[in-house]
């Protein structure tokens, strides 16, 4: 996903899916198994006594014992061998401990074990589908039949023993009838024999009474607690569980993002320490890759900005050496002076290198502020055969035995016109055309053309050309391809920089000359856009030499001598 809001929300929702899912079924899970749990503690107790009487029994007594106690709990009972139940051994082996075993056998059923003979191998065995009245009538009717063996001040005694070795999940207690919370109908069925049953205060339990003949005792069974399938704890657990889940997902969703914007913090760093080589990965298609982007771009820039202003110092240190010196030389030669004639030249001179230095400066100021940021354009419709009367009005004086003319023929029928700012255009082009004249033998030509969504300056010249082996390098700032500091040729280096950055913030291209024909070639000097009909568009590349516009990449172009 592109966008991290919805990688986040997306993980996120997930993450809620899944776990409100395990939630759900890790209750349903739970709840099956406190179900068990449940059934095996209201009666296990009973299973157990019940187990406990049938170990001294014959089996036919056992037999008998069984259908008694069968029809009293409403579950049919069954004493049977180890073999024929078939347990798994770590069930066997806990059943062999004395614990009470409770198996799923159907959806709402289970099977009780309780052993009755380790030596015999022999378990009592009984369905339970649910707890029923009957199960606690059955109950109290064995602890009864238990405690009348006993005087009446033993039995109290006698009824925690049953219970600590039974381990009855649930309280037994012996209760006068004062004590006992009944109304009288409930004291009078327990008169008559007959066993009661009483909701607690609160109505979430029931307690089972009945009395020992013969004794002022009444048994009572209970409170018993029906099974609540969403207890609070294990809602709070439930809750913690999904919490911790939800945490580790959404950290796991975060950490890579966070290790992505520190990597983007440490390289801010390191290159505010002045580490300009640093990058950090920008893969990906999402905010955080485009801001990685952006920072590597943002460091190319600044490190390309800074060798520009080193190489800049180092050149312009050196340009400026010749011109001083030749100053400091012509002062020395002016006191000297012996005419007026010989003063006057050396001050000639030396106004013609302070024209130097102060050209230099100026062109220093251009390029630096075209190098450093997007200058502030003024796009307008710019009439270019206009544009090229002006320059080579300007320019062809200067140099009266080099012919500087247009290459345009005729002025067609449709305005020659294309969107630029006119102040730059004219410094580039008149760049072109100056260097192009200190190279030119005899010939400058200057044309321009249009086509569907482009405006094309070409300025040629009949000198000797630029050596392939120099053509990546003519626009490099200070360059001079004569590498010679005689001003031969003249200029300071930034001409073709300047035009370069200029064509560059036009959003189009520069083109590198090539190679001319057979005959002898008219050196191409430049073939540059000047402007194009739709602004608002930026070179694909920083050099500015490629451009791609409206889904074509502009052609190179370069003029020969017909």
């Amino acid at each position: 996903m592109k966008s991290i809001f919805l990688r986040i929300y997306g993980g996120m929702l997930a993450v809620l899916v899944l776990v409100a899912g395990l939630g759900v079924g890790g209750l349903h899970l739970l709840n099956e198994v406190r179900s068990d749990q449940y059934r095996e503690r209201l009666a296990g107790g009973t299973f157990r006594l019940m187990a406990y009487n049938m170990s001294g029994m014959t089996p036919i007594e056992r037999r008998q014992a069984a259908n008694l106690w069968g029809r009293l709990l409403g579950i049919p009972l069954r004493v049977r061998t180890l073999a024929d139940v078939r347990l798994e051994n770590r069930l066997e082996a806990r059943l062999l401990r004395g614990q009470v075993l409770v198996e799923q056998t159907r959806p709402q059923a289970v099977t009780i074990y309780s052993l009755v003979s380790a030596g015999d191998r022999l378990v009592l065995t009984g369905e339970v589908e649910q707890v029923s009245e009957q199960l606690a009538r059955a109950t109290i009717y064995l602890l009864i039949d238990e405690l009348i063996r006993y005087p009446a001040d033993e039995q109290a005694g006698q009824l925690a023993r049953l219970k600590r070795e039974h381990q009855f999940g649930f309280e037994l207690a012996l209760v006068t009838r004062d004590s006992a919370n009944l109304d009288d109908d409930q004291r009078r069925r327990l008169d008559e024999g007959d066993t009661v049953m009483a909701l607690d205060r609160g109505g979430d339990a029931i307690r089972v009474f009945a009395a020992v003949a013969g004794t002022p005792w009444i048994v009572q069974l209970g409170p018993i607690h029906q099974m609540n399938p969403y207890p609070p704890q294990l809602l709070v657990l439930i809750g913690l569980l999904g919490l911790s889940l939800i945490g580790v997902a959404v950290y796991l969703l975060v950490r890579q993002l966070e290790q992505r914007l520190s990597e983007v913090e440490r390289a801010a760093t390191r290159l505010a320490g002045g580490d300009l080589q640093v990058r950090v990965p920008d893969g990906g298609a999402d905010s955080v890759a485009r801001l990685a982007k952006a920072f590597n771009a943002m460091a190319a820039h600044l490190q390309r900005l800074l060798n520009i202003q080193r190489e800049m110092v180092r050149a312009v240190a050196h340009e400026f050496r010749t011109p001083v010196a030749r100053l400091r030389f012509g002062l020395e030669m002016v006191g000297d002076a012996q005419t007026p004639e010989a003063r006057r030249k050396y001050l000639e001179g030396m106004d013609n290198d302070i024209e130097d230095l102060d050209r230099l400066v100026d062109e220093m100021l251009i390029y630096s502020r075209l190098e450093q940021g997007a200058p502030a354009l003024r796009f307008e419709p710019v009439d270019l055969p206009a544009l090229i009367d002006q320059v080579i009005g300007e320019l062809a004086p200067l140099r009266p035995e080099i012919r500087v003319e247009r290459a345009v023929a005729a002025l067609p029928e449709a305005p020659m016109t294309a969107e630029g700012e006119p102040r730059y255009l004219r410094r580039a082009l008149t760049n072109l055309v100056t260097n192009a004249m200190r190279h030119a033998e005899s010939r400058v030509r200057v044309g321009c053309s249009l086509d569907a969504d482009q405006a094309l300056l070409t300025v040629e010249d009949d000198g000797p050309g630029v050596p392939e082996e120099a053509w990546e390098r003519i626009f490099t700032p200070f360059l001079r391809l004569d590498d010679s500091r005689t001003r031969a040729s003249g200029g300071h280096g930034l001409g073709l920089s300047i035009v370069r950055r200029i064509i560059y913030w036009h959003g189009a291209f520069a083109d590198r000359p090539q190679r001319g024909t057979g005959r002898r070639p008219l050196r191409p000097a430049l073939a540059a856009p000047a402007g194009l009909i739709r602004r608002g568009s930026r070179p694909a590349s920083a050099d500015g030499r490629r451009l791609r516009r409206t889904g074509r990449a502009v052609r190179r172009r370069c003029a020969t001598r017909a």
